[in-house]
């Protein structure tokens, strides 16, 4: 009588997504960074639920420094209004407008990176020129005049902020269709009479997904600094208090009392860190080369 000795089981292979998870889990830096964000936008969201003081009533004294008065822990601004409660308020129109603002430009970019980069010829031509013109223009200056035209508010800060910041994201698009089109795979679909629609949504862009998706999550930190910017500037939204409102409307006053802009900015500073580093996690993490480490 012989005996089997049977074979040992072949491991199972991890998906790619939960191999992307494992990677990014990895990463200690990128995992600090989604912690960090997620702190941020717990803050925003619950953060009044606890501490619910309007932000734009006048609760004490003007430029009272921090730890001075227990009832406002991080002091009052210029007018007397508690810095900690335009902290908590203040972070949901900063983070809605950059999130916002980087799917107005995701939107714009890949549709139009995509046709250039599969169709080519003189419909790539002619969007490549009109990316090249956006390109040029000084985009905050261009922010400026768009939210100078409309009445400024955190929409049209948004839409305004998507609007320039597409270019960049066009080109990658291009270029990851001008390299995943040419696959056998989109070459097979091609060869079976699948439709244009078809092979650009189904087969190109779920591949070249994973670069657009970090693209996506670094476009919210720079959308981020663009609505700062521009509320520094004056132009953001009077009736929503916003990180880079606080700043604009203190700046006056940072000689004699740095908390009221100080703080704003190392909160846009903690939340475009945090993002940046998702996104660098994310690269590493759909990175098949990086894999392999």
């Amino acid at each position: 009588m012989t005996t089997q000795i049977a074979a040992p089981a072949t491991p199972k292979a991890q998906s790619p997504a939960r191999e992307a998870w494992s990677m990014f889990v990895r990463n200690r830096p990128a995992l600090f960074g989604l912690v960090l964000l997620g702190a941020i936008i717990a803050a925003t969201l619950y953060g009044t639920f606890i501490y619910d003081v309007d932000p734009f009533e006048i609760v004490w004294a003007p430029l009272e420094r921090p730890g001075v008065t227990p009832e406002f822990p991080l002091g009052t601004d210029y007018l007397g209004r508690d810095i900690f409660a335009g902290l908590l308020i203040g972070g949901g129109p900063t983070l809605a407008v950059g999130a916002v603002a980087a799917l107005i430009t995701m939107l714009i970019g890949v549709g139009l990176g995509a046709l250039a980069g599969y169709y080519g010829g003189w419909i790539d031509n002619l969007l490549m020129r009109v990316t090249e013109f956006f390109q040029v223009l000084p985009a905050l200056l261009f922010a400026m005049v768009l939210v100078t035209l409309f009445s400024p508010s955190l929409w049209t800060i948004a839409i305004a902020i998507g609007v320039v910041s597409w270019p960049q994201t066009a080109r990658l698009t291009r270029a990851e269709f001008l390299r995943v089109k040419e696959l056998e795979y989109v070459l097979a679909a091609r060869a079976i009479g699948a439709r244009n629609g078809r092979i650009i949504w189904r087969l190109i862009l779920p591949n070249a997904a994973p670069t657009l998706i970090v693209s996506g999550t670094l476009t919210v930190g720079v959308a981020i600094l663009f609505e700062a910017g521009l509320s520094f500037l004056g132009l953001g939204d009077p009736n929503a208090i916003s990180w880079g409102m606080m700043i604009g409307a203190n700046r006056d006053y940072i000689l004699v009392a740095w908390w009221p802009v100080t703080l704003p900015g190392v909160a846009i500073f903690l939340t475009v860190l945090a993002v940046s580093l998702v996104g660098d996690g994310l690269n590493d993490a759909f990175n098949p080369k990086l894999r392999q480490r």
